[in-house]
């Protein structure tokens, strides 16, 4: 039997103390001591119960290591298949984050339902009744048979009763509200959480579960809890938007088995979350006649180009100080590229307060709007509308020089499909003349002023 006793590290220094203290004794640090379990038993033991896991304790050469291609299995989902990198993983531990009703538990009991049909699927709920899950499953027309429930919060439990059930996939949700008989302290602790998690994980690696946990947020919008729980897992999906909004996205923060910064789309309907067939589309006005402070650029979300639509209002300041106000973009980015403009462009905005939104609610990481940016902010401050067919990408640095993106043939071609017949590149990006899209006029630029020419 393993002997478990309860000890408390710093989380300042780590520390180790033998009880609670309100100051740790080694760095002074106040109310930073955490709970924890240590463990002793015997090398034997200890050995056996990890085997599965972390693998063989032995030293191997590269070359002797045997390859084997990981299964993916389809979870019927298309965008949720994109965002996981191709299909579900035999033992892979997925995290999923977001705010409060934007679809989580929805997204989750339409994946078991629709993985129920292939493989044996278990929903452990800790936060609803079973007859509350049953109705949500009812109302999104999943029928009554697709998988198994367990109402229960005790990890020690959900273990013992899923070595019977021996389910392929499992839910958990959620894992703050999940505790573990050898820890003194309420659910929802971070010694709870990284407990409960640890045990979990361990459960799914040793017998090829597939393992969903849903993980509350904070009001910043991070993961809730002990930030090595993002490190115990194999993926980590943020569901971004408002629970008011229709369209909802799920983008990958982390993952094992694929690329990160995918984004999955999905509409929020009265049967439950449907996935998006053209998310360009859901991101371009497409205004009647053109309209001033209105551009369209193709930014890149994982492997999977996208037209999204930035819009700029320059407006006279009456303050000191003038606004700088972006949503969907980096507002240090804006402030850099009102300078570059001043210096390089002998156009000022000192006394004009800016505001910058992209259309749909999505937010844009890369540095390949900047250009579309820049021209969106000047036809705003002109009051001169831009064509509708005309779109722009392109990275603007501090010399005033415009630098090619990744991927520009694919962002061409994805603008070109949309009907788009201008376009105001990188010079770099320019393609070759057999590459070039058919009835599209490109203008190639290299530096700022070339673009405020335009």
């Amino acid at each position: 039997m393993a002997k478990t006793k309860l000890q408390y590290l710093c989380g300042n220094c780590g520390a180790v103390h033998n009880k609670w203290a309100g100051q740790c004794g080694d760095c002074g640090e106040w109310n930073s001591l955490i709970e924890s379990v240590y463990e002793k038993e015997a090398a034997s033991s200890a050995s056996s119960r990890f085997t599965g896991y972390a693998g063989k304790a032995a030293v191997q050469n590269m070359a002797d290591i045997e390859l084997l291609e990981e299964p993916r299995t389809p979870t019927g989902i298309s965008e949720l298949d994109r965002v996981l990198g191709g299909g579900l993983v035999q033992g892979s531990v997925v995290l999923m984050g977001g705010n409060p009703g934007i679809g989580k538990s929805t997204l989750l009991t339409q994946t078991l339902a629709t993985l129920g049909d292939k493989m044996n699927a278990l929903y452990v709920t800790g936060e609803e009744s079973l007859q509350q899950v049953t109705l949500r499953a009812r109302r999104l027309n999943l029928g009554d048979d697709k998988f198994q429930l367990l109402a229960e919060t005790c990890v020690e439990r959900i273990l013992k009763l899923a070595k019977i059930a021996k389910p392929q996939v499992m839910v958990i949700d959620s894992i703050q509200t999940i505790y573990t008989e050898l820890l003194q302290s309420a659910p929802g602790a971070v010694a709870q959480v990284r407990e409960s998690a640890a045990q979990l994980v361990r459960f799914a690696k040793q017998t090829n579960t597939a393992l969903f946990l849903v993980g509350h947020v904070t009001k910043e919008g991070t993961l809730a809890g002990p930030r090595v729980l993002e490190h115990m897992v194999d993926t980590v999906l943020y569901f971004e938007g408002d629970s008011g909004e229709r369209y909802r996205m799920i983008r990958a923060i982390k993952n094992r088995f694929g690329a990160v910064n995918e984004l999955g789309l999905f509409a929020m309907t009265e049967s439950g979350l449907k996935t998006v067939s053209n998310p360009s589309a859901i991101f371009l006005s497409r205004h009647d006649e053109p309209v001033a402070g209105s551009m369209i650029t193709v930014t890149r979300e994982g492997n999977r180009p996208l037209l999204v639509e930035v819009q700029a209002l320059v407006d006279e300041s009456h303050l000191g100080n003038p606004r700088r106000v972006t949503l969907g973009l980096d507002q240090n980015r804006l402030s850099m590229l009102l300078a570059v403009l001043h210096r390089h462009g002998g156009i000022p905005m000192h006394d004009q307060d800016v505001f910058i939104n992209i259309v749909g609610g999505v937010r844009v990481t890369e540095t390949a709007a900047d250009a579309a940016m820049l021209l969106s902010i000047l036809s705003s401050f002109r009051d001169k509308p831009l064509p509708q067919k005309l779109f722009a990408f392109g990275e603007i640095g501090l010399a005033g020089e415009i630098r090619p993106v990744p991927n520009g043939q694919e962002r061409l071609k994805e603008a070109a499909k949309h009907g788009f017949t201008h376009a105001v590149i990188p010079k770099g990006n320019m393609p070759k003349a057999q590459d070039l899209p058919s009835d599209m006029e490109i203008i190639a630029v290299s530096r700022v002023s070339e673009l405020l020419d335009i």
